[in-house]
């Protein structure tokens, strides 16, 4: 019987439960498995809403062989037209845990693009995998998007930081460091030479519950300096970072009285490579190149003052880059990766040109409600 990919339906949940049963039986990782409910909880389709997720599934007559997900939202091209763009995610096939069924996994691409031939993927866990090897194969264009880390607690990270405790040398070398107080020396005099070559005019920061008319104002002066960037007027980042949030803590950056800038910064979740750290993430954020650099201080420190070990933040943008490593922040290894489709990259060229000044972040890819 042939595979018919349709939208997901609460008929198809109990479907959906065996097959995540089956990649799990099958030996997949714990997180690999599809949505349990058709209504998505995060960015559930409205009424009149254009920014929204949308599930769909494979189905080998009663079967779910595989699904996807499209979130939908307006972007701002470089040609300055606003344009709806997919973000394609969470594809998961059968083919993972059984062979015969690996066709599954470009049915689904295939299925997408169809649907949202504006489309592109971030994220997807670095190059080796098999996604973004097949968008390769097919000519998207695609670049990684750079890590930033900082060191707020260095003798915690050291202890802690178990993708680099990755044999007995490097864990003796790593407790020395931190028994010692070598390794919280080191990261003292760096932070301070960073913060003195990263001299920047006074600037003050409101926590907010909300985003208002004043990032509305933000949004006006500032989205021309992106090459392409997700609509962030304060209906949208209502819509991402709902008041009834809590998780998230929304800052506004000023000075002399005028508004700058805004961040959105959120504890991790949990993960192993971070052992028992409390890591903190730089979710999203908007200013201007020459403003970046006070909201990347305002949203560090603010995560410093909530006891955070680490922050981590992805940028795809260059000003954004540099305003990072000027605060202090070191580039670390990314397996976060950008790609477009070949009619959205028809948009993009010349796109060695317009990579450089993208504006991508966590936000714009799995990282909400709680990945980032």
């Amino acid at each position: 019987m042939p595979i018919v990919i349709q939208p997901y339906e609460a008929r198809h949940e109990p479907a959906v439960a065996d097959f995540n049963q089956r990649l799990q039986a099958g030996g997949a990782d714990s997180d690999l498995v599809f949505f349990r409910y058709a209504q998505p909880k995060f960015l559930a389709p409205t009424a009149g809403s254009d920014l929204y997720n949308e599930y769909f599934v494979a189905l080998d007559g009663d079967l779910v062989r595989g699904g996807y997900a499209i979130k939908h939202q307006r972007f701002l091209l470089p040609d300055g037209a606003v344009e709806s763009i997919g973000y394609y995610h969470h594809p998961l096939s059968e083919g993972i845990v059984n062979r015969s069924w690996a066709v599954v996994g470009s049915l689904l691409l295939r299925d997408a693009m169809q649907r949202s031939p504006f489309l592109y993927c971030l994220g997807m866990g670095g190059y080796d995998r098999p996604l973004p090897k097949m968008l390769i194969g097919l000519g998207w264009n695609h670049c990684q998007v750079p890590f930033y880390f900082q060191v707020l607690r260095p003798a915690r990270f050291l202890r802690e930081m178990q993708a680099l405790r990755t044999s007995p040398v490097r864990r003796f070398l790593m407790n020395l460091a931190a028994f010692s107080g070598a390794g919280a020396l080191a990261n003292l005099l760096y932070r301070a030479y960073s913060r003195f070559r990263a001299h920047t005019a006074a600037f003050s920061v409101t926590p907010v519950d909300s985003f208002d008319a004043r990032a509305d104002s933000i949004w006006e002066e500032t989205k021309t300096s992106a090459s392409l960037v997700a609509l962030r007027d304060s209906r949208t980042l209502r819509r991402l970072y709902p008041p009834e949030d809590q998780h998230f803590t929304r800052l506004l950056v000023s000075r002399d009285g005028s508004d700058i800038g805004w961040a959105v910064v959120g504890r991790r979740r949990k993960d192993a490579k971070y052992g028992e750290m409390q890591v903190g993430s730089i979710v999203d954020c908007l200013a201007s190149p020459e403003n970046a650099l006070p909201v990347v201080l305002a949203a560090s420190r603010e995560l410093e003052r909530q006891g955070m070990d680490l922050v981590v933040s992805n940028q795809s943008h260059s000003a954004w880059s540099r305003a990072f490593q000027q605060a202090g922040f070191f580039e670390g290894p990314s397996n976060f990766i950008f790609a477009a489709s070949k009619k959205l990259s028809a948009r993009l060229h010349p796109f060695e040109d317009t990579k450089k000044t993208m504006h991508f972040t966590r936000a714009d890819g799995d990282g909400l409600p709680r990945n980032f």
